[in-house]
């Protein structure tokens, strides 16, 4: 399950247990509108609360991000998940984006938000 929040240029995805691909369409919606009118969307995920996800979940957003990565200002993700955090990692190296990595979710939501040029 994914709850999802639209909050000026950012969208904040909570996922709670099992991430599927329909919840992923729900957050690619939201992108799409924070695109279409604010330019650029800066995305906050908190996955402390996620128990799995499937393999479709992970093609879909690679396909997503190299696609719109240009349009993504920010990316901060919430885990602890060492495996998740790996995966991302190399995503990053795949396909350039502004990615940060965060336990936090204060930290996280700050520098997201944050105007300062200064990476993580």
């Amino acid at each position: 399950m994914i709850s999802i929040q639209q909050e000026d240029d950012l969208v904040v995805a909570a996922v709670l247990g099992q991430f599927t691909l329909d919840d992923y369409k729900q957050f690619e919606d939201h992108v799409r509108y924070s695109v279409k009118f604010k330019g650029v969307a800066n995305l906050l995920f908190d996955f402390r609360d996620m128990l799995g996800y499937s393999v479709d979940v992970v093609w879909e957003e690679l396909r997503f991000t190299r696609e719109n990565a240009p349009n993504f200002g920010r990316i901060a993700m919430v885990s602890d998940n060492q495996w998740l955090n790996w995966l991302a990692g190399m995503q990053s190296l795949l396909v350039p984006t502004n990615l940060a990595i965060f336990s936090d979710y204060d930290e996280a939501k700050a520098w997201v938000t944050s105007s300062d040029d200064e990476l993580v």
